[in-house]
């Protein structure tokens, strides 16, 4: 069976709208989804947007997310069917514990959670096969080390779709398509 790392904002649900609305309402600058097109956010000092990002992640945003269609039944049939879950969030290690009650209470199985600023180093450590992500830093990463990259297709990382050994699509159901034959590969 397959051992799949899972990140969670802009992979497990949208998180661009909360942190436009964050960056909106803290400095008055837009953060439009569909011209983002690098991973950089430059509208922004990175002052302005280490602390957009920490308000993204407290206990009331993580909790009031909303999945995306699809991806907690598409993990759940994962999981039933034998494949390790390792969920990763490029978040401080001390929303781990808002992050898990956020799991549990939409119901998604997991077998692994790890809050922390190296995804892929950690990746590594546990053996991990795939790496669903929708960061072109953490893909090509992943796919350095031999680990398999899939995403959510968004602006910032369309181009590396199936440039470098990483799968992508629109959304969750078409992801587990896609991803399929290579999990049953791995089985």
């Amino acid at each position: 069976m397959s051992r799949i790392a899972i990140d969670i904002d802009s992979t497990l649900h949208h998180y661009w709208d909360l942190l436009d609305r964050i960056a909106r309402d803290r400095y008055g600058v837009e953060l439009p989804y569909a011209e983002q097109r690098t991973w950089g956010i430059t509208s922004l000092e990175h002052e302005e947007l280490v602390e957009c990002i920490r308000e993204t992640h407290t206990e009331e945003n993580i909790l009031g997310a909303e999945p995306y269609p699809d991806a907690v039944e598409t993990i759940r049939d994962w999981h039933a069917n034998g494949h390790w879950i390792h969920i990763t969030s490029h978040r401080a290690e001390h929303t781990c514990e808002a992050t898990a009650r956020w799991l549990d209470q939409i119901g998604l199985p997991y077998d692994d959670l790890h809050c922390s600023y190296d995804k892929v180093t950690r990746c590594v450590e546990l053996g991990i096969h795939v790496l669903i992500d929708d960061s072109p830093v953490n893909l090509t990463k992943a796919r350095d080390e031999g680990i398999l990259g899939a995403t959510l297709i968004h602006p910032w990382n369309e181009e590396l779709i199936d440039q470098h050994r990483i799968v992508g699509a629109d959304d969750w159901s078409g992801l587990k398509s896609r991803l399929q034959p290579k999990l049953d590969q791995a089985a």
